[in-house]
């Protein structure tokens, strides 16, 4: 399938929260505390270091590589275009993040080839879904923000924003896993609904469609929000935000045990598998509100 062509609009330009604003929440680490509030606690609050996943790392180049791909005039926006970007891009990561160097074990240049062959067969899974010769997005890569409840800053990174002639917008995410079942499908569609939130509160318009775009499968999800359930889905935001307080003030982040712990980098801190956690800290680092509650905003792809 292809998408209907869009047209390119200027991105708001941020501004300076309320002075009332206490508070800021990323849809990561909102999803963070309702899968495991102890996770939340170890990213959130303690500040844990991660090591990157080479399927982490594979997102965030997929995600660089189309990004890059729309500065390409339209015509040139080929499967071959995007395949040569792939290691060039690679290396600009690097550089920026060195520490993704260190996926592969005993620097393997075999390892490195066959990670950048994975991630072009990805890419080839995104032009079985969509034709990005017929877009222009309005936005690639943007933060997106909006004040909830007088008190709570809501932001996030959209992968992509399409705007049609007549206003309408799409929000656009893309998926490097394959596609999920319903329980994981929940999680991906919570993240867009945040967009959707911010971008009704800030915009005056409720997204048309929120759309998930699954490379592994070359699949396509959609899902069409309204305004009753935005609201609905604000007060989730909100409950959410008043749990986590609650939750610091009592120093008390409980492990929720799922399927997710096989991919959690904690485990040996964890109670659920015989570990301790660290000693909370005996100050909780204020949230400055333009920030997520890491040093810095999670690169492309690090939730896939």
């Amino acid at each position: 399938m292809t998408a209907d062509p869009v047209i390119t609009r200027q991105a708001p330009t941020p501004t300076q929260p309320p002075a009332t604003v206490r508070a800021s929440l990323s849809p990561s680490r909102a999803a963070d505390f309702k899968t495991c509030p102890l996770l939340y606690r170890f990213r959130s609050i303690d500040r844990l270091p991660e090591r990157t996943t080479v399927e982490q790392a594979r997102g965030t180049l997929v995600h660089a590589v189309l990004e890059r791909l729309f500065d390409l005039p339209s015509a040139g926006r080929t499967p071959e275009a995007a395949g040569d970007l792939v290691a060039p891009q690679w290396d600009r990561l690097v550089t920026e993040q060195p520490e993704l160097s260190g996926i592969f074990e005993g620097d393997d240049p075999a390892a490195v080839t066959q990670f950048l062959t994975s991630a072009a067969a990805l890419l080839e899974g995104y032009f079985t879904v969509e034709d990005p010769r017929r877009l222009e997005p309005a936005e690639r890569e943007s933060l997106i923000s909006a004040v909830v409840d007088d008190e709570l800053l809501i932001r996030g990174y959209l992968d992509r924003l399409d705007v049609a002639p007549d206003g309408a917008l799409r929000v656009v995410d893309y998926k490097t896993g394959g596609a999920p079942r319903e329980a994981f499908e929940a999680r991906a569609l919570f993240q867009l609904k945040f967009y959707a939130l911010v971008l009704w509160r800030t915009r005056g318009v409720v997204p048309k469609v929120l759309r998930l775009l699954y490379l592994k499968d070359a699949e396509v999800c959609d899902y069409a929000p309204d305004a009753e359930e935005l609201v609905r889905f604000e007060r989730t935001v909100v409950a959410l935000w008043r749990a986590i307080e609650q939750a610091t003030a009592n120093q008390d982040f409980r492990p929720r045990p799922s399927r997710l712990c096989d991919w959690c980098s904690h485990q040996a801190r964890c109670p659920t598998f015989g570990g301790t956690p660290p000693p909370f800290p005996e100050q909780v680092a204020a949230a400055d509100p333009l920030r997520d509650a890491r040093s810095r905003p999670a690169a492309p792809g690090a939730d896939e």
